[in-house]
Formats: C-alpha cells, sequence, structure tokens
C-alpha cells in the first residue's frame, strides 16, 4: 500500500466495505457512517447463532429487552438487523457462533476457529478494506477483534481499520489498553480519514431499527447521551511501522 503518513488512504482502499460486527448492532453504534457513505457494503455478525437452548428465565439483558421465555430471541434479532442494515444500504453476513451470555467460557469458541469461519466469509465478499471493533470489554467483542487480527496478520491483500466499539470506548483505559497492546505488536494503529457525512438523523433510525436493545443499552451504557452528544466515530488503520520507526515500541 502507499504511504498513508499523514492519514490520507490511496484510491481504491475503500471500493468493497465489510464492517465485521460481535453482536447484531455494533456496526451502526460505531461505524454507521462509513457504511452510510457506502452502500452496497456488508455488515458480517459474528454472534448470530441460535443457543441449544435459551435460559429460562430470561438472562438479564434479554430481559431488559422485553423478551420472556419461549421467545426465539436470535430469530427476532436476525429481523432487526435486516431492517437496521437497510436503513444504511448494507448486506448481512450471518455467521452462527454464540452470544456468550449463553454459553460458559469453557464452551466459547477460540478465536482461530472465527477466524476460519471469517475468512470464509471473507472470501466470498473480496474485500479491499474490512472494519473490525477494537475489542473492548465485552467477551464477544474481544473474540471477534483476536480472530480478525488472527487473519490481518495474514491477509496483506485486504487494508485492515479498527472501530472504537460504542460505549465500551468509554470505560476509563480501554480504548487506550487497546491502542497500547496493538502499538506492541506489528500492526500499528494510525487514526485514518475516512470520508463520511456524519448523518446522526440516519445513524439514530438504523439505531432504533434494533428495537430490543434499546433499553439496555440506555440503561447500561448511556445510549441516549452518547446520540444525542453526536460521539464521532473514529476508525484506525492496521499497518506495520515505517521502517525504522519499529524502535518507538521501546521507548
Amino acid at each position: 500500500m502507499a504511504d498513508v503518513t499523514w492519514g490520507a488512504l490511496p484510491a481504491g482502499t475503500l471500493d468493497r466495505i465489510v464492517v465485521v460486527q460481535p453482536h447484531f448492532d455494533d456496526a451502526a453504534l460505531g461505524a454507521a457512517y462509513v457504511l452510510a457513505e457506502h452502500p452496497g457494503s456488508t455488515v458480517v455478525t459474528v454472534c448470530a447463532g441460535k443457543p441449544e437452548a435459551y435460559p429460562d428465565p430470561p438472562s438479564e439483558w434479554d430481559a431488559l429487552g422485553g423478551f420472556t421465555a419461549g421467545d426465539d430471541v436470535v430469530a427476532i434479532r436476525r429481523d432487526e438487523d435486516l431492517a437496521a442494515l437497510a436503513v444504511l444500504d448494507a448486506e448481512p453476513v450471518w455467521l452462527d457462533f454464540v452470544d456468550h451470555q449463553y454459553l460458559t467460557p469453557e464452551t466459547m469458541a477460540a478465536p482461530q476457529t472465527v477466524a476460519d469461519a471469517l475468512e470464509g466469509a471473507l472470501n466470498e465478499q473480496e474485500p479491499t478494506a474490512v472494519f473490525v471493533p477494537m475489542g473492548l470489554a465485552n467477551p464477544d467483542h474481544a473474540l471477534t477483534h483476536d480472530a480478525a487480527m488472527i487473519l490481518a496478520a495474514e491477509r496483506g491483500d485486504i487494508t485492515w481499520f479498527c472501530y472504537e466499539d460504542s460505549g465500551y470506548k468509554h470505560i476509563p483505559g480501554m480504548l487506550a489498553w487497546r491502542i497500547s497492546k496493538l502499538f506492541r505488536s506489528d500492526l500499528w494503529p494510525t487514526p485514518a480519514i475516512v470520508p463520511a457525512t456524519p448523518d446522526s438523523t440516519r445513524k439514530r433510525a438504523a439505531i432504533t431499527a434494533y428495537a430490543s436493545q434499546l433499553a439496555p443499552l440506555d440503561q447500561g451504557h448511556a445510549l441516549e447521551e452518547r446520540l444525542s452528544g453526536n460521539v464521532p466515530e473514529q476508525h484506525w488503520i492496521l499497518r506495520p511501522p515505517p521502517p525504522g520507526w519499529e524502535r518507538m515500541r521501546d521507548l
């Protein structure tokens, strides 16, 4: 890739975009503007699979969302995803991994397993750029990030970006920790110039389509305050350090 020292991207970088989200709603929360700017982009949801059985009574998160025993939560949330991505002119791809709230740590998928499935989805889409979460706080976000980093280290034919996990990035130190961790790797995170029109009305419409998530996100993640504050979306390009700069890791 051509030099991007000052943040500007070479022509063609954003020709075919895939945004990877851990759960239904994360792309609308953290990367809505870039999706709206590039109609026809694809959103891959990692944790879009159904559990063997839903807990009875429902989990605290699902109960806050209005679900009751017997509801097919994932089916309803898939319908919400379709409606939200239609607002952003994006297409969904759903992987079959299960939300951690229905699992134990021992039954969660390994990052390599997720990476293999994600690579299959990317091969079908042939993206020029992939946007993945920073992977903050939530186990599914961390799993998605770790799986994507396996691919980012192997797939230099794709330009990789991280978007900031909405809500979680405001937890003290959390975003700084991830940036520091990436800085110590061979994939330095650097803010990139990703042109997009910040249409907050359209973003809010997409988020509102995830109707079952509004109450828990508002109660636990200050959703309304963030939307009213028009918190910006920042995208970080992941690339090896320029020759000679790698010594900064040791300063």
